[in-house]
Order: structure tokens, then sequence, then C-alpha cells
């Protein structure tokens, strides 16, 4: 059955209950129930029960679902050990000694944001608090500290696909595949899409662009000056001392081996598992991929919790509450992607993605221009949203389908919904990670949000632009152009900053 223009309600609902409520399961929910509406002709008890039946329990009960929810809660509980058990502080920690120069002082934060890839929200709360002495005491501004933070979560754990990230986006690709009847793997989709995560690509590149050719400008230039003229005062500086218990736990006890050696755990389980099948040179099913990586993290989570008790950070009754206490934090995630699946299912049902390609053919709209167009309407409604997996819930049962018909490579579109979700995550005022990121940093939201905006758009530009050449030439090379104007921009921008400058002070 066509259902016509009421095939757009669901994701509308979806879309506008998201912007106002902020609420992206609330959203997703009345989306899909107002899906069950049509599809059970306006019956409110039908919809509800056929929601439940024919939605819920079936997304529930497949095996390929079941494995990602799992796969997540594992996730979750290792994440939260990490972030708690003080490790990344002492990494981090251990390279101050070299740290004495504002170049060295903002790629050492960088390369601790990318190290902490296996937690966006991680990131700014681990690498945030070591570094903000050092960039006081260096005189960079907190701003500038807050961006690098923002610029290395979300930006870095949207390209890992063994982490939270690629596994929920990999549940969303799959689930649309299945719904087209497509033989693709999910997860090699997912890699290729990695060089057209474009907008990811160049948030990460900018920071040590700026920090190597010291061309900040607008609102983060003149945070840099106010750093100069007005360092914070002593008494503002962090002097956190880890406390110690009658027994001799304390945070302090932390080495840097508790990052390293249970990250390597979990390539080396993974690899064990995956090299005697062909990994990574031949595709492996799914389902074992997960096992595998379910199996590492557990087994990571093991020996971290060991090393936090040998090493006397915590005891072993309150280690083991932290690694739960992970694994339940992980039910907004399960529920979050219960509700995409279904969401997802029911568009796929009513034809929407169909009636919004018969309109874009009727109106003969230009194929390569698709990509850029999904980037586009993924950028409004993570900006809006703030949130970056709502979008990538409402905009991947639209854009895949789109892909097929259209004949573009869907790791192309995928790329365009990553970028384009990630974009309002980065640097909206309402995101989580802009919020943590200045929390960490310990700066003013809206100063956050003023100095990093003009750089959030610079790479929004560029991506949207090399979104156009990617539908033209579906060639991964258009990332490597996108980076080459970056550097253009970042050149031009400066020259521009300084004209002004130097007129100002001439009159």
């Amino acid at each position: 059955m066509n259902y016509g223009i009421l095939s757009l309600i669901p994701p509308l609902v979806a879309v506008v209950l998201a912007i106002k409520s902020k609420n992206v399961i609330f959203s997703l929910f009345c989306g899909g129930f107002a899906g069950a509406l049509i599809l059970c002709t306006g019956n409110p008890f039908a919809a509800v029960k056929s929601m439940i039946g024919d939605y819920f329990f079936i997304q529930l009960t497949d095996s390929y679902n079941a494995g990602v929810i799992v796969l997540v809660v594992f996730i979750g509980g290792f994440i939260k050990l990490m972030e708690k058990s003080g490790g990344a502080q002492a990494f981090a920690k251990g390279v101050h000694k070299v740290i004495n120069t504002k170049l060295k002082a903002q790629i050492c934060a960088w390369l601790g944001g990318i190290l902490i890839f296996f937690s966006d929200l991680g990131t700014p709360l681990l690498v945030g608090p070591v570094f903000r002495p050092l960039f006081d005491k260096l005189k960079l501004s907190r701003e500038k500290l807050a961006w690098i933070l923002d610029s290395t979560s979300s930006p870095v754990a949207i390209l890992i696909p063994f982490i939270g990230w690629g596994v929920y986006i990999m549940g969303l690709i799959q689930n649309e595949f299945t719904n087209l009847g497509v033989t693709e793997s999910d997860y090699t989709t997912f890699v290729n899409a990695i060089p057209f995560q474009i907008y990811a690509i160049l948030a990460i590149l900018m920071i040590p662009l700026v920090a190597i050719t010291k061309k900040d400008f607008s609102q983060m230039k003149k945070a840099e000056l106010r750093a100069q003229q007005n360092p914070i005062p002593e008494e503002m500086k962090d002097t956190y001392v880890p406390e110690v218990d009658e027994k001799g736990y304390s945070l302090g006890n932390a080495r840097p081996i508790m990052v390293v050696l249970p990250i390597i755990t979990v390539f080396v389980v993974l690899f064990v598992n995956l090299v005697p099948l062909g990994f990574p040179f031949q595709k492996v099913d799914g389902n074992i991929f997960r096992i595998a990586l379910t199996m590492g993290y557990f087994l990571a989570a093991v020996l971290l919790m060991a090393m936090i008790y040998l090493f006397k950070v915590k005891n072993i009754h309150d280690t083991f509450k932290i690694y739960v206490d992970g694994m339940k934090g992980m039910t907004d995630v399960a529920i979050t992607l219960v509700l995409a699946w279904s969401l997802g299912t029911m568009i796929s049902n009513l034809g929407t993605a169909e009636f919004i390609i018969n309109i874009l053919e009727s109106a003969n709209f230009i194929t390569a221009l698709i990509p850029a167009f999904i980037f586009l309407f993924g950028t409004f409604v993570s900006f809006s949203t703030g949130s970056s997996w709502g979008t990538f819930a409402i905009m991947m049962p639209l854009a895949i389908p789109m892909a097929q018909a259209f004949a573009i490579p869907y790791e192309i579109c995928v790329g365009a919904v990553l970028s384009g979700g990630l974009f309002g995550d980065h640097c909206s005022p309402i995101s989580d990670t802009t919020i943590l990121s200045s929390t960490g940093a310990e700066c003013d939201l809206v100063e956050h949000v003023k100095t990093q905006l003009p750089y959030a758009c610079i790479n929004g530009t560029i991506a949207f632009l090399a979104f156009i050449l990617a539908g033209i030439t579906k060639s991964p090379l258009c990332v490597a152009v996108a980076v080459v104007v970056l550097v253009i921009c970042m050149f031009v921008w400066n020259k521009v900053e300084e004209k002004k400058v130097n007129s100002a002070a001439g009159n």
C-alpha cells in the first residue's frame, strides 16, 4: 500500500519533538507511535499492540540486534571502569615533565584525547583536569583546551568501528540492509565510510594545524589574547590531591599501564579470534565479530579490575560495583537502539524513502547533490537537538534507501549522515560533549561555544562542498581535497584577521 505524504509523518514527528523536547527516546517513541497509528488506520489500541508485538519484540528477538545490545552493555562496563580507574590521569601526568611549550601542550592534549578513543564523554573529564593546570601555566586559554577536548571526543569515537559508536551505527546500517534485502556487510560499509566522515576528519586535523601554524582566529584569537594578558589566578588552578582511605586505597596509586594494557588486550583477543578467519582482509561474519569483541572487552575489564585491586586504587567491592553501574548506564543506549530499529522498520513499511525518492526523481533533482543534501539536513537536526545518535536514527532509514535508488555507494551516504549528525554533537550548546568539554576545561559554556563555532562552521562548509564533490566523483579522494581547502582557508582567514587588526590600529 502506498501511504504517500502520510509516510513523512513519523520521521517529521521524531525530528520536531527531538528539537522541542531535547529527548531522543521520547521523540523516537512518538515517531514510531505515529507510524503505527497510520499502519493501524488510526486505532490507538491496535497501534500500541502493533508497536509492542510487531516491532519491539521482533527487534529484541532478532539475533543480530540481541548481540549488539549485549556488546553495548559489556562496552559500558569497561568504559566506566576505565574512567574511574585513574589510569588515564596517571598516563597524562607522566608526560608533564616534557611539556614545556604551548605547541607541546596542545599536541599532547590532542594526543591524549585520541588515546581515550573508547569514550567520547570520558575524554573531557579525563584529559581536561590533567591539562588544565598546564594550559594555565603556559598562558593558553581554557577555551582552547575546551575546543581540543570537544574535537577529540565524538570526532575520534565516531571513526572507531569496535566501540559503542561503531556498534550503534552498524546496528542502524544492518537494520536498513535487512529491510532492503541487501547482502552488504554492515562492518565493511562502516569501514568504507570512514574516508567519507569528512567533518570528523577535519575537526581532528584542525587542532595540530592551528597549533603548529599558530593561526588562531575570530573569538578564539581574542580568548588567547585574554589568556596572555590575564592569566588564571593561582587560587583557581587545579590543586586536587587524591584521598587515601585507611586501607591505602587511592586514585593516586593508579599507573599508566592501567590504560595501555586493557586496550591492548581488546585488540589481541579480537585478532586471535578473527585472524584465522581471514580478518581484516576477508569478510568476517558479523555475529562472530561481535562475539570476539564482547569477549575482548570482558577479558580487558577483568584484567583492569585485577590491576585496580593490585595497585590498591579501589577495593574489589567498589570496583565490581563500578563495572555493573557502567553496564546499567547503557540502558538508555539499548532503549534508543530498539526504538531506532523499530522506527526504521516502520518507515520502510510505510515507504517513506520511496516517497521522497519519487519526489526527487519527478523534480529532476541532481543525483550528485544527494549526499550534500543529506549532510545539510543532518547538521540542522543535530544542531537543533544536540544529539548525533538521535540524528543517525532518524536519517539512516532515509539515506540508505536513497543511496540504493540513485546508485550512490552506500558508504558516501552513510558518511554524509555521520558527518551531519556529528556537527551538532560537536558544537551545539545543548550537546552533552559540548557541555562536558567546557566542564573539563573549567571555562564558561557560552565562551566555549562562541570560540569553537567559527572553527566548526569552516569545517562544516568545507564538508558540505566535499560531499558535492563526493556525489560527483564517488571517490574518497574528496577528503584529501577537503583537507587542502582547510589549510588554505586557515591562512586566508588569518590574513583577513591581520588586515582588520592593522586597519583598526591605523585608525
